[in-house]
């Protein structure tokens, strides 16, 4: 975090290099994050870049005293849920293959793609604030505290949308697939 503060006054100083060096630091971090959240890639470019752009023209509003990322994700947040106002309606359509490969047998690799791709699909039928709140806990290993701080939101709010998501998703996958553990095991993977 102070690294961070120290880039963020070498930018007000007009040092734009510096601004480089924290899109750098966390543009995979967000891109991940809202590629998550819009289940399109190129959705989530875009609203990468208009991140940074905001972040870049708002610099003057960030408080020293929060983390820099976790600033970041509340004006992600911020503008997907915009683009879900203005009834841009994100593709409930599997995501792309995120992660390599690792070597298997065919119907492994087969099996373990369709489940991401059933849980993504539950994951997208959230709602926005639901959506929000899990993956930044499950997918981006926040704690209550920070989503609270992003989403702008009390802790018990935070805990209650994660909560809520959990049994949306316990529901939805129980009906889809033999058995109800099986969440457990793609939440796990």
């Amino acid at each position: 975090m102070q690294d961070d503060w120290l880039l963020i006054q070498q930018v007000h100083d007009g040092n734009r290099e510096a601004y480089a060096h924290l899109v750098e630091k966390y543009k995979d971090k967000l891109y991940s994050f809202l590629y998550r959240m819009t289940g399109q890639s190129q959705d989530a470019q875009d609203l990468t870049q208009e991140v940074f752009l905001k972040a870049y023209c708002s610099l003057d509003k960030y408080k020293p005293t929060d983390a820099f990322l976790a600033w970041l994700y509340r004006i992600a947040s911020n503008l997907c849920v915009d683009a879900w106002r203005k009834n841009k309606r994100y593709s409930s359509a599997p995501l792309e293959e995120t992660l390599l490969i690792e070597p298997q047998t065919p119907e492994r690799v087969y099996l373990k793609k369709e489940n991401q791709d059933v849980l993504q699909a539950h994951i997208m039928a959230l709602g926005e604030d639901y959506r929000a709140a899990f993956l930044l806990k499950y997918m981006e290993q926040l704690s209550y505290k920070e989503i609270g701080d992003i989403l702008q939101l009390p802790i018990t709010t935070v805990q209650m949308r994660i909560h809520h998501a959990k049994r949306k998703l316990r529901t939805g996958l129980a009906q889809e697939m033999s058995g109800g553990a099986a969440i457990y095991e793609m939440l796990q993977s």
